[in-house]
């Protein structure tokens, strides 16, 4: 009876042994290497921060949650190197989406948004000048506080991206909104395009507008329609530039933007009444 009661408690020492045995391994490779989603997400991370290594993102945090959403905060400098941020994280693999909180510092606080606009338009004004396209880009700027929005039409998409980057690299810009409108690919309208700047600019009261490349009568067209932008020094030289250009083959109508010097305020109520 002893040996029995004896053979039966070494059987269950034995089981209690064989099974914290079989457990300890588990235990310690669990503890060792965690859980796959853990390590996925661990790994997600490192390789965001070291895509966020440079110097210009030195206040950027960046966290990636259990469902691949990257959430970016902190400040830059500029506004570029926000929209940096945004594009790198996206090209993380693994990153499914970005939230980007990243709050633009630099000059934002002490430039008004009139003043932030003025510098903008001067800036864009002698962009893209050498590429023979300055003076069929009419680019428009609106800032509220400190958020850009850019319109208007460009002639191809090397003018907008220009106009965009230049915007982007502009102390006190907070975010920028991309509405440009690139006029449409075309032989005819390029043909048109010529005609119409030779009309105008061929014609004496207005070759002034020739010679400084910030003060072109700017022309768009798109489709055989065109529409000009700018500011003249007066009524007289408003109408004859719509003359003109009316006066080329191939053109179906022309919308006439254009500001006299003084009457700037008008625009907006021109432009409606014409749309």
């Amino acid at each position: 009876m002893l040996r029995t009661i004896r053979r039966s408690r070494s059987i269950a020492w034995m089981a209690t042994l064989a099974g914290a045995l079989l457990v300890l391994p588990q235990v310690g490779v669990a503890k060792a290497w965690g859980s796959p989603g853990q390590s996925d997400d661990n790994k997600l991370n490192q390789d965001l921060k070291k895509k966020l290594d440079g110097k210009q993102f030195q206040n950027v945090q960046a966290n990636v949650d259990n469902n691949g959403v990257a959430t970016l905060s902190g400040t830059v400098d500029l506004y570029e190197y926000k929209a940096d941020a945004d594009r790198k994280a996206h090209k993380v693999k693994g990153v499914k989406a970005v939230n980007n909180e990243i709050q633009v510092g630099g000059d934002s606080k002490s430039i008004s948004d009139q003043e932030l606009q003025q510098k903008i338009q001067q800036k864009l004004q002698y962009d893209r000048v050498g590429y023979g396209t300055n003076a069929f880009n009419a680019i428009t700027v609106s800032v509220q506080n400190g958020e850009v929005t850019l319109g208007g039409h460009a002639y191809g998409y090397p003018d907008k991206n220009s106009a965009v980057a230049m915007v982007s690299t502009t102390p006190g810009v907070k975010d920028v909104n991309d509405e440009i409108q690139v006029d449409p690919p075309s032989p005819m309208d390029d043909q048109i395009r010529m005609q119409v700047a030779r009309a105008i600019y061929g014609f004496p009261t207005l070759n002034k507008y020739a010679i400084d490349p910030a003060r072109p009568i700017r022309i768009s067209v798109q489709n055989g329609h065109v529409e000009l932008y700018g500011v003249v020094d007066s009524k007289a030289d408003k109408d004859v530039a719509n003359l003109r250009a009316n006066g080329v083959p191939g053109v179906f109508s022309v919308k006439n933007y254009l500001q006299v010097a003084g009457q700037q305020g008008d625009q907006e109520r021109d432009q409606q009444k014409q749309k």
